[in-house]
């Protein structure tokens, strides 16, 4: 995957994903030179409210040492995100767009 591909690639390649649909497995990807990718490792709903929380992980080039993204906008939930960021979806080191997620 690291050999033929890069963000750029990628983000053209995925599938888009509305955020409620979001499942484990998706990513945020923000294709360039240089990119950036955080992956979806887990999503919970609250059968009460029907939020929608997941938690992200991401590592660097070389993929390696990957580590769960805190939530610094929220901290009462972090490590999770909840679905209903608004327009922009702030991590750690990166932010991406509502529309930025995608599927393999």
């Amino acid at each position: 995957m690291f050999v033929y591909a890069g963000t750029l690639s990628l983000e053209k390649e995925l599938t888009p994903v509305a955020v409620e649909a979001i499942q484990a497995g998706d990513v945020f990807i923000k294709g360039g030179s240089p990119g950036h990718a955080v992956i979806v490792m887990d999503v919970a709903e609250n059968p009460d409210t029907s939020e929608r929380i997941f938690l992200l992980a991401q590592s660097y080039m070389p993929a390696q040492e990957i580590h769960l993204l805190c939530n610094n906008t929220d901290s009462g939930k972090s490590p999770w995100y909840s679905s209903s960021f608004g327009q922009q979806l702030f991590t750690p080191e990166w932010t991406f767009r509502r529309n930025q997620l995608r599927r393999f």
